[in-house]
């Protein structure tokens, strides 16, 4: 049998990191190989403790901060910055693996690198995004960006206003995320955000990752919008041996 090969990107932040190295072991424990890509930093603090188990191995790259990234270092160049040399070098890893006669099954990747899913359609390459935030937040971007703005920012200028969303159970700005509050002072994460969810419009057949169970969210993915009833859901439970979709 054939082992699968995963490519698992990942940006390099420990909110981030954790969820994804679960992700990572749980396919490991299913049989798979797990190729882990992310930051030099990030790398050598992920290996520092402990050696990988078997079953990942680690492709890293510069962010053009080696050292990490300070407070006052312009996150607009970073993310620009990462998304050059990343796109770089998960081009040179799917083309020398399959060269190498292993090729990837499939790429996935975590928030705030769409354009991973761009390399993975332009080299073929089934892609998924593992969506590290609860679910219903997924619901409330989409949203957000597709027509339903003024709706959210209106709502978010009083604490007690109700705010509905198709699908969705009525909400108020305590309910939302905090980049979509007045009081946002991160503007590149929307912008972020906003490119993430016009990533995910780009896919013929699209794949969501969520960590969570169907009694939470079964009625909130199977009830939205005309554009989102396409979108292929795999639901993974850490620690659980189960798959809902």
């Amino acid at each position: 049998m054939v082992q699968r090969h995963f490519l698992l990107v990942t940006f390099p932040a420990q909110g981030h990191i954790n969820p994804a190295l679960q992700f990572a072991k749980r396919l490991i424990s299913l049989g798979a190989h797990v190729t882990f890509a992310t930051s030099d930093s990030a790398y050598r603090r992920m290996t520092e403790s402990s050696p990988p188990p078997n079953g990942l191995s680690f492709a890293s790259f510069s962010d053009g901060y080696d050292d990490g990234v300070r407070p006052e270092d312009d996150p607009e160049n970073y993310l620009n910055v990462l998304k050059q040399n990343g796109s770089k070098t998960l081009t040179d890893l799917i083309v020398s693996s399959a060269n190498q006669g292993r090729p990837f099954n499939c790429l996935v990747y975590t928030l705030l690198l769409p354009w991973a899913a761009d390399v993975a359609r332009e080299l073929h390459v089934p892609s998924a995004l593992l969506w590290i935030q609860p679910a219903m937040v997924l619901d409330i971007y989409y949203y957000y960006f597709n027509g339903f703005a003024n709706v959210i920012s209106e709502g978010t200028k009083d604490p007690s206003c109700l705010i509905q969303l198709p699908g969705l159970p009525l909400l108020t700005s305590r309910d939302l995320p905090s980049f979509l509050l007045a009081s946002n002072t991160h503007a590149f994460a929307l912008l972020s955000f906003q490119a993430q969810i016009e990533a995910l419009e780009k896919e013929t057949h699209l794949r969501v990752l969520v960590n969570t169970f169907d009694a939470l969210v079964h009625r909130l993915w199977y009830n939205r919008s005309h554009k989102w009833r396409n979108l292929h859901v795999d639901c993974w439970i850490l620690g659980i041996h189960s798959c809902g979709s």
